[in-house]
């Protein structure tokens, strides 16, 4: 199965795509995880991933026996922990070049400056609350690391956002999972997911779109 196979699978049948993935074996199971998370943390390219939906419907699984909700637990807090360190490092030595480049055609200007406000609004705190918000989720250890944050602060915080992150979604899967009314309507959830996760971010888009016409 191919990544982006993968992923649009994931999006369209969560729960087909997740059962191959664990048909395949523990190892594959479990690294797919792992490979969503951290990419999606930790490489600045690739902030669209749907890691909320996939820890949501992981959980569900590990509910059912798919996974071991302790190995699902600590798979996904290494992907979110190391993903964000690796994408701090990335800003840190090369992001002013990537964003000069133009290449990253995600990090538009309107989604650099809604990070760059959310980072200078909550400083460190930010790097926690970021994890819940797609995009920012991913530009603003990366930002922070192109800004200088002290590599020890952002550890502190990293480590709290990316257990805590990890940790709700997976949770709610698999305590909620179980329920009728979840399992009939699975589908339409993990898409309701991913709507309620971008909404702050689009919401922040527009209004950052609006403010130079305002003025």
């Amino acid at each position: 199965m191919g990544f982006f196979n993968f992923i649009a699978e994931l999006l369209k049948d969560p729960r087909g795509a997740i059962a191959g993935a664990i048909a395949m074996g523990p190892l594959a199971a479990y690294g797919l995880v792992f490979v969503i998370v951290f990419i999606e943390t930790g490489v600045v390219f690739f902030p669209f991933l749907p890691g909320d939906s996939l820890l949501f419907a992981s959980g569900f699984f590990a509910q059912g026996g798919g996974f071991n909700i302790i190995a699902l637990l600590a798979v996904a807090w290494s992907a979110a922990i190391l993903g964000d360190q690796c994408n701090f490092m990335i800003g840190h030595f090369f992001g002013r070049r990537i964003i000069a480049s133009g290449k990253v055609k995600a990090m538009t200007p309107e989604r650099i400056e809604k990070s760059r406000a959310f980072l200078d609004k909550w400083g460190h705190l930010a790097i926690f609350l970021g994890r819940f918000f797609p995009f920012i989720r991913t530009f603003v250890p990366f930002i922070a690391g192109m800004g200088g944050m002290h590599w020890r602060n952002f550890v502190v915080w990293n480590v709290l956002g990316g257990i805590t992150w990890s940790t709700l979604f997976t949770l709610l899967g698999f305590f909620f999972g179980g329920i009728p009314v979840v399992q009939e309507h699975f589908e339409l959830l993990i898409v309701g997911i991913v709507v309620v996760s971008l909404v702050p971010t689009v919401v922040g888009l527009v209004r950052a779109r609006l403010r130079p016409r305002r003025t």
